[in-house]
């Protein structure tokens, strides 16, 4: 079941940021930025436990990022981490956000959502907010990836 997140959450959400920052592969989060930004998650749950996660990150009035993205290795490839995606790309349209964007290391993944490859300096909001935070700063590795909602009619625009 995928769901708006809860505060019961936070610890959980916690542990799957830190054991795939580890990695390597995502920035890890603090509690107190996890509680502060609860309301923009959503959690995939299974027998009561969080087994994966997602946040829709609202930058500017036209602009959103899916950041966050964690299914449990026990669940890949089972279209969870696709569900998770979903549910942001929906609320943006919802919200009236015209533009998603994700920076990721998962190219095929999220082309198979529609997102396209796009140029880092297309995101100056992004790059100089949170990327300044990132250990791999100003060398990243990631690739940028957006998507073009049509918000009127609540669909993905060709």
């Amino acid at each position: 079941m995928i769901r708006k997140a809860c505060i019961a959450d936070v610890d959980a959400i916690h542990k799957l940021l830190v054991e795939h920052a580890g990695q390597g592969v995502m920035l890890s989060r603090s509690l107190a930025e996890l509680y502060q930004a609860i309301r923009s998650f959503y959690v995939l749950e299974e027998d009561g436990q969080v087994l994966g996660m997602v946040s829709l990150q609202i930058w500017w009035k036209d602009l959103a990022e899916v950041r966050s993205l964690v299914v449990s290795s026990s669940l890949a490839g089972m279209g969870c981490g696709r569900q998770l995606v979903e549910a942001c790309l929906k609320e943006a349209r919802e919200l009236g956000i015209s533009r998603v964007f994700a920076l990721t290391y998962q190219e095929v993944f999220f082309a198979r959502l529609g997102f396209t490859l796009i140029e880092k300096s297309e995101l100056p909001h992004k790059i100089w907010g949170d990327c300044m935070k990132c250990p791999k700063f100003p060398d990243c590795d990631e690739i940028a990836m957006a998507i073009t909602l049509d918000v009127a009619a609540k669909t993905v625009a060709p």
